[in-house]
This record gives structure tokens, sequence and C-alpha cells, in this order.
């Protein structure tokens, strides 16, 4: 509806603005004729000058004058009438004040910021992002193997490098806290370390999985975990040179779609295809508890409140909320604005998420109080992944549209988290924050007063 409105708004404001220049151009045409009068005396004046050089009959020549001055005033009306035929003018100019005002505020509607990166297009299908850690990088995972290496400002893009790094399509990357290392797996069942500075390859884990890694998370500085298709999990160390597995269980029996761990690094929590959250105690290479199962796929998850609240997606558009180290049941439900799926979130401070989801929309949500904040941004079609910048003003999701957008959320610091959307559900869906694309109609409607 947002964006119907927001069309219909600009085509009015083109249709009355075409009507002005109309206008204006008879306006000045009729100006044109009004000048145009004099001119004709002046060259008239010039032609009879002329005219008494070339020939000795003065009389002849008075009688062309008149011929033509008799003619000219035929076509060209005097100044008089012209200047009465236009007395319209200021009529018009006046009544096309508020049609200015109107193209006034389409303008300001779409203007472009500036205080987030422009978009970037690929080529391929994009599976996942991720955000170096300490610079203005950002790297894209395609459905081809590949990954590529951009650095980003407000006013640019740039593509740095491509790795060609996979057989098949990637499936996760992963920066380690410093920012030195990229993992990366695919659907080739390779798990790669590369090095971010020299390009070159780390480490290399062929068949590491005997189904592909859906998912990969980074524990610490020398361990890491992976989970596949098939609902089995892994955790890896890399000080191993054997280059095996520390351990690896079986305890879902679907796909395994995200893995969280803490600092503390003590529970590795799993959501999967097979509704079921399964946590794993990592000293004790064991399992610690899996929880009821969920009549819906769990499909992502969100550290909040210092890390003691866990968040779950699922594809319902669902949010359970755990206390961390109790995942046995959730302790609280969000109810979800839509039924379509959440298919990623992202914690922006220690009470807001935002999620992706099926239907192309960024949305915001605070926690405690749980209130639907708004829409942060928007694509075409379904969102498949999101990331956040180091310092938590900048995020970029991608989409089916081959599109990775950035949107500046830096607003989140000063935003009332208490002050709720009135006028119900409707409104709630409707809400555009500051990041979003799309104006208000509300606030579109209030720059014309």
């Amino acid at each position: 509806m947002i964006h119907h409105a927001t069309s219909i708004l600009i085509t009015v404001a083109v249709v009355r603005y075409c009507v002005k220049r109309v206008r204006n151009c008879i306006l000045h045409f009729c100006n044109m004729r009004s000048d145009k009068g004099h001119l004709g005396n002046f060259i008239l004046d010039n032609e009879k000058n002329e005219e008494s050089d070339e020939s000795d009959d003065s009389i002849q020549t008075s009688s062309d004058d008149s011929s033509l001055s008799s003619s000219d005033d035929e076509e060209f009306p005097d100044s008089n009438n012209a200047h009465t035929s236009c007395s319209i003018e200021p009529t018009l100019l006046n009544t096309n004040e508020d049609e200015d005002e109107v193209v006034k505020a389409i303008i300001r509607s779409k203007n472009i910021n500036t205080n987030h990166p422009p978009a970037i297009t690929t080529e391929d299908h994009v599976v996942d992002i991720c955000f170096h850690p300490n610079s203005n990088m950002i790297a894209v995972a395609n459905i081809v193997g590949d990954i590529h290496l951009y650095k980003y400002n407000n006013t640019s893009t740039e593509l740095m490098s491509t790795l060609e790094l996979h057989l098949k399509a990637c499936r996760d990357i992963e920066f380690n806290d410093s920012g030195t290392t990229l993992f990366s797996t695919a659907k080739d069942l390779c798990i790669m370390l590369t090095d971010v500075q020299t390009e070159k390859l780390i480490r290399l884990y062929e068949d590491a999985h005997e189904e592909p890694v859906y998912t990969m998370t980074v524990i610490g500085e020398h361990m890491f975990a992976t989970g596949d298709d098939n609902g089995i999990v892994k955790v890896w160390d890399l000080r191993d040179p054997k280059e095996l597995p520390i351990f690896t269980l079986k305890k879902m029996e679907d796909y395994v779609s995200a893995i969280v761990t803490n600092k503390e690094a003590k529970y590795l929590v799993c959501a999967s295809g097979d509704g079921c959250l399964t946590t794993f105690n990592i000293p004790g290479k064991k399992l610690h508890v899996q929880s009821e199962e969920y009549e819906e796929e769990l499909i992502c998850l969100g550290l909040f409140k210092s890390e003691t609240k866990l968040l779950v997606g699922t594809s319902k558009g669902k949010l359970y909320v755990y206390n961390w180290g109790e995942f046995g049941l959730h302790s609280d439900e969000f109810p979800n604005l839509t039924k379509k799926a959440i298919n990623c979130m992202i914690p922006i401070t220690e009470n807001v998420v935002i999620t992706g989801g099926e239907d192309g929309i960024l949305r915001a949500s605070s926690l405690f109080p749980h209130n639907h904040l708004g829409i942060v941004g928007q694509h075409n079609l379904s969102i498949e992944a999101l990331d956040v910048n180091s310092d938590g003003t900048l995020i970029a999701s991608s989409s089916h549209d081959n599109d990775i957008k950035f949107w500046n959320v830096q607003y989140f610091e000063t935003l009332d988290v208490n002050e709720r959307v009135k006028g119900g559900k409707q409104k709630q869906l409707k809400r555009n924050l500051p990041s979003s694309k799309i104006d208000n109609v509300s606030s579109f409607f209030s720059d014309l007063q």
C-alpha cells in the first residue's frame, strides 16, 4: 500500500508539473509576441533607411513602408494588446505555488541518502555476506563458489578482489575476530581458511562432512563449529595437526540452520529444520539438552541482554526467547506481524533486533518491552543474509534479486523503544523508520504544510 500510495503521489505531482510547464510556455510565447511587435517596427525602420539610400523614389518608399507597417500590424498585435492578453500571468503563477510545493515534497522524499554506501549489484546469486571486523570491507559469497571482497564508503563501493575458492555454491562465510582469516564453506564439502591480506589458502578441510555444510560459527581464537544438511555438528580445533574434528554429534533429524555460542564458549546452541533447539556442552563434548519440538522450522539465532537472552526466529515468523543456559523451553514468545518466515536476524543494541523476512522487509523490534518499531528497509524479494558492521551503525542485507543494500541504523542509539505505534497492526506493518527508502504517508503530507 505504501509503494502504491507513493506511486500515485509521484504521478499526480508529475502531471501537475507538466501542466505548469505548458502554462509557462504559453506565457513565454505571449511575451515573445509582445516583444516581436516592437521588433517588427525596428526592422521596418531599418528597411526604410536602406531603401531610401538605394532609390530616389521617396513616394514609392513611403508607400512600401506604409504597406509593410499595415501588414505587420495584422500579424503582430500592438504591444498594449499583447500585454493585455498575457495579464493572467500573475494569477497563473500564484495558482502554481501549491504545485511547486508538491514537486518540492516529492524531491525531498526521493533525495538519496549519503549516510550509507550505495547498493552492490552482482551477476551471480548472493548466498552470504560478512563485514570485516576492523576495516570498511565486506565479503560477498555467491552461488558459483566465489567470494568477492568490496571496500566501501558513504559514496561508493569498489571490488577489491575475487577469491575463486570453491567448486560449488558457497554456504557460509565468517571472519575471525581479528579479521586476518576468512572461513568459508560450500556444497563441495570443503571448509577453507584464507589469509585476508595475502589472499592465500591457509588450510583446507576436504570432505569435511558427508553432506554439504549449511552453517558455521567461529569460537574464539582457535576453534570453529559446522553443521550440515543431515543434522550433524562438528567442532574443530585449529591447533590439531591432524585436521580432524575434536568431536562429532548427530542429534538432529534435519539440516542445521544456525549455530551460536557466547564468550564463555561452554554451550553450543543449534537451530534445526526439525523444529528443535539442540544444545551441546563443548568442554564435555556431549549433548546438553534438546528443547521441545515446535511445529515450525527454527531458522536463525541471536544473543541479547549481555548474552543472557537467546532469540530464535522461525519459518512462521515467530520469535521465541530463551534464558541462556535454560534451553529446554522458551521463556517468552513474541506474536508475529506476518506469517512470513524470518530468514535472518542481527542484534543492533542489547535490546533491539532487526530481522530479514521472506516478504523482503527488514523489521526492527525491541525485546523488553516487546514492541514492533517499524520498517528498516526493503528488498523486492526474500531477504537471505544480514550482517552488521563492527560499530553497529551500518547493516547490509542481501536478497534473491542479487542486490546487497546498506542501511544506516545509528538512529537506534536514541530511538525511544517505549513509543508504541498507534492504529493497531496495520499501522505497525506500514511504519517506516529513518533508514527506509519509503517515507510514511503522513510525513510526506506534513512536508506540504
